[in-house]
């Protein structure tokens, strides 16, 4: 049974969207991936938030440009965590996106990542399932080890290669 729900108002999200299920993946969380339009489509939209608690769902992901109301409507239905993602919009490169997900009213939060933020996204939702579950959470703490031995490799390089050198 998926544990998160990935939803994006269009398919033209769906290359930030996989950075969430990748994320997911290496986390090995089970997710399920799904386009709904809250505007086109709000009847859909309705049934997929308003069901999304009986069928497992413990967090959901919400990608949305522009009006980007999909996540905060997630956020009004579903009683568990949402995680919003502004997309990168080109008339106002995504604030209007990130304006209409993190300014929502008292009552109805949703945790938003950066503008196109899809992997934090992923990472987000691990840590909030990690809370219950500690073989989670050590992959997690693994992860992190991982993120820290990529910058002491990276500036190991740096100090053999100097700067001018370092990207050749």
């Amino acid at each position: 049974m998926a544990k998160v729900g990935i939803v994006m108002g269009s398919d033209s999200d769906m290359p930030i969207m996989s950075k969430a299920a990748d994320m997911l993946e290496k986390f090995g969380i089970d997710y399920e991936m799904t386009i709904i339009s809250a505007h086109r489509e709000p009847d859909v939209f309705f049934e997929y938030a308003k069901k999304a608690e009986e069928r497992g769902f413990k967090v959901i992901i919400s990608g949305a440009g522009m009006a980007a109301h999909l996540p905060g409507m997630c956020a009004a239905i579903f009683p568990m965590p949402v995680i919003g993602i502004p997309m990168h919009t080109t008339s106002l490169g995504g604030r209007d996106s990130l304006y209409s997900i993190v300014q929502m009213p008292s009552g109805i939060p949703v945790a938003t990542v950066a503008i196109n933020g899809g992997a934090n996204a992923g990472i987000l939702a691990a840590k909030i399932l990690s809370v219950s579950d500690p073989e989670l959470l050590q992959k997690l703490k693994d992860y992190s080890s991982e993120l820290k031995d990529q910058v002491v490799a990276k500036d190991a390089k740096l100090q053999e290669v100097g700067y001018k050198n370092y990207s050749k």
